[in-house]
């Protein structure tokens, strides 16, 4: 009875199981009990991944989806499914062509790309490698010796490749060099008057007479005449004490005539041309010139011995002068005309013109020149005698002018007068060109001459202050110096300041208008250049003590090392690397200073406007903490009158040297106008006078100082007056 109630129960149970009804859930999901659990796609699967083996799959509520793995790229969306997409190669080289440079290849993989440097570059990181981590350089064949030039051909490095290369006068061919015949292969090489020999590697060029290459064996040989030294024959037309400059040129014109060689067998251009001035100093010191007629036959004479002296000097760049002339030629040699622009200059004249014009458009004969020639004396042998003028080469013209049919020009100007009463008011210049035909030019030449009497007023007037100027400082350097009263920091940095002003204005007497010697007026301008900014540095350092006092402590000193490490080195160290960055900067043609090129004039300028800013704002605050300092209850005013008292000096003399520097970045241009010219003159005159005026004569102890001296050198005459009494 017991057994069957059991399986009574237990068929009742399972009836009643059957019966209840089954939960069905959405896709993703699967039963479990009464409720449905998310199926987990990208973990549940048999043999196949469901986004593929390219792909990452990511599981979300009730489904999944998938995103391709870098290299691949999908053929739907970016999020997709195995049924809506799936994952292919992507081919980074055709997608991007420069994804490795343009040295190298690219070579698709399944995804990725690698990338192979093409011959003669090599990898930075391993032989395959992708643009994120690697590069291809060039490879350097020549050092790595791996180029192949037969014979031990010089090798030459090209990006991604090497050249073999011949010297100069050789071809490559077969693997070796062979001399290149040039007498066969260009035509008239030497010109119609010479014959050509070919050498190993090069060739030369032998003249016939009346033809010459002035020395230049590889130069055409041109047509060569010495007519134009001969004397005149016509009774009365000769120049006296003109024959022997025009005896030595003759000699030497006939000497490259007959054998290419200058007069003598031996004379080079540089001695032909310091002749010639010694003719015209002897000549210019007779004082034998009457009138213009006689001046244009000694410019013209000196102008052809300058076209026939020119191709001869080793330089492409001469400057010589003397105490009665100077002169600055030009010079390029080549095988093709030189290009682009020609300036020459020198105190009195500045001519401006291109070497295109300079060589013309006829036969270029292997070279071309340019010169400059400024006469000191001549203008006043054609005062009152332009008359003649018509009849002669000479032209007269303005300041500035476009000159198109002539090589010898002077300045004039006309005086008031009853009667036509010309005046030159310059120096009497000569310009040459080696282009024979300068009637029809298609650039202009300018010739800018400088008025003498504007430059003998200026050059009087700087004379004359500059000389009062470096007295009153040597006489601040003694008072400075042995004046024991008034020793301290501050009487140091005017000591220092007057002695830099004191050495460049000596500088600038003796040496701002010597531009004949490049190496000397680079010296002198590198002289002026670090006292200047010297005598800045320590007005820098005057108003640093002005502060210390004033601002922080009374009476506050600074240490004399430090004193000279700024006042000296500082400019020191400015003018050694602005000399080693631009060395051409110092000295120009017109002046020794720095040169406008390059911006180079604000290696002064700069450190000075900064010091000047500098000091401005010191000055700036001081006044305002020492009004402050006077408006307190109980200021100590024996102290406040001395710094009050140092402060204004110290503004007065920033303005003086301050306000002449602002009219001196006018001076120094090339147009500077006549206003600041004088300007900058003045106050460069007087800052001397007024630093004398200020620290010496305005101090009542330095003139006490100056009573004693006095009175001990007066005393002993009187005492000596008394006793013979």
């Amino acid at each position: 009875m017991g057994s069957r109630t059991l399986l009574l129960v237990l068929g009742l149970h399972f009836t009643l199981l059957g019966n209840l009804e089954a939960i069905d859930c959405d896709p993703g999901f699967t039963a479990k009990g009464r409720q449905c659990d998310d199926i987990d796609e990208c973990k549940e699967w048999d043999s196949t991944p469901p986004c593929g083996s390219n792909a990452t799959c990511y599981n979300t509520h009730g489904s999944f989806y998938c995103q391709c793995l870098p290299g691949f790229k999908s053929t739907t969306t970016v999020n997709f499914t195995a049924l809506t997409g799936e994952c292919n190669d992507l081919n980074e080289c055709q997608k991007t062509p420069q994804v490795c440079g343009s040295n190298a290849s690219c070579l698709n993989t399944i995804g990725s790309y690698k990338c192979q440097c093409q011959p003669g570059f090599r990898s930075t990181t391993p032989v395959n490698y992708t643009a994120l981590i690697g590069e291809c350089k060039d490879m350097d064949e020549c050092k790595k010796q791996t180029a192949d030039c037969p014979n031990n051909l010089p090798c030459v490095n090209t990006p991604g490749s090497y050249a073999c290369i011949c010297q100069s006068g050789y071809k490559l061919t077969e693997s070796r060099c062979e001399d290149i015949d040039e007498c066969n292969v260009t035509a008239g090489i030497c010109g119609e008057g010479g014959t050509c020999q070919n050498q190993e590697g090069s060739y030369s060029c032998l003249c016939l007479p009346g033809y010459s290459n002035y020395g230049n064996k590889q130069a055409r040989c041109s047509v060569l005449t010495c007519d134009q030294f001969k004397g005149d024959e016509t009774p009365g037309q000769n120049v006296p004490g003109l024959a022997g400059l025009l005896s030595l040129m003759r000699n030497s014109c006939l000497a490259l005539s007959n054998s290419g060689e200058a007069a003598g067998g031996r004379l080079t251009g540089e001695m032909l041309l310091e002749n010639v001035f010694t003719q015209i100093d002897s000549f210019l010191s007779q004082c034998i010139l009457s009138n213009s007629r006689e001046v244009s036959r000694l410019l013209g004479a000196v102008e052809d011995a300058m076209k026939l002296i020119a191709p001869q000097l080793r330089n492409n760049h001469t400057t010589m002068g003397t105490d009665r002339a100077e002169a600055e030629i030009a010079v390029r040699r080549g095988q093709t005309p030189p290009i682009g622009p020609i300036s020459l200059a020198n105190d009195n004249a500045r001519l401006d013109t291109s070497w295109e014009t300079a060589t013309g458009n006829g036969t270029y004969p292997g070279f071309s020149l340019a010169g400059l020639v400024c006469y000191k004396t001549v203008e006043r042998y054609v005062n009152d005698s332009f008359q003649y003028l018509t009849d002669t080469d000479t032209d007269t013209d303005t300041d500035t002018e476009t000159d198109t049919d002539t090589d010898t020009d002077t300045d004039t100007a006309t005086a008031t007068a009853s009667k036509p009463n010309f005046q030159i008011s310059s120096k009497v210049v000569t310009a040459f060109v080696s282009n024979p035909a300068t009637d029809q030019l298609t650039q202009p030449v300018i010739l800018t001459f400088k008025h003498l009497q504007d430059t003998f007023e200026l050059r009087l007037l700087t004379w004359l202050g500059l000389s009062v100027s470096v007295v009153c400082l040597l006489l601040c350097i003694l008072t400075f110096w042995l004046c024991r009263s008034i020793q301290g920091t501050r009487t140091t940095i005017h000591l220092h300041l007057c002695v830099c002003l004191f050495i460049a204005d000596l500088v600038f007497l003796s040496g701002i208008s010597h531009t004949q010697s490049k190496g000397g007026c680079g010296f002198v301008a590198g002289l002026l250049h670090l006292f200047f900014l010297g005598s800045f540095s320590w007005m820098l350092l005057e108003g640093v003590q002005l502060y210390l006092m004033v601002v922080l402590v009374f009476n506050t000193t600074i240490r004399p090392l430090y004193l000279h490490a700024v006042g000296y080195g500082l400019p020191l160290t400015i003018v050694i690397i602005s000399a080693i960055t631009y060395p051409d900067g110092y000295g120009t043609t017109q002046h020794c200073w720095l040169s406008l090129e390059r911006g180079f004039i604000w290696s002064f300028f700069g450190p000075v406007c900064t010091i000047i800013f500098l000091n401005a704002f010191i000055f700036i605050i001081t006044v305002w903490r020492l009004a402050q300092k006077f408006s307190s209850l109980n200021p100590d005013l024996s102290n406040l009158h001395k710094i009050k008292v140092f402060t204004v000096t110290a503004v007065a003399q920033l303005c003086v040297l301050g306000t002449m520097w602002i009219f001196g970045v006018f001076q120094f241009q090339e147009e500077g106008t006549v206003v600041m010219t004088y300007l900058f003159t003045i106050l460069n005159s007087l800052q001397g006078a007024l630093l004398f005026i200020m620290h010496c004569l305005l101090n009542k102890t330095v003139r006490e100082e100056y009573c004693k001296l006095l009175s001990c050198i007066c005393t002993p005459q009187k005492k000596r007056l008394r006793f013979q009494h």
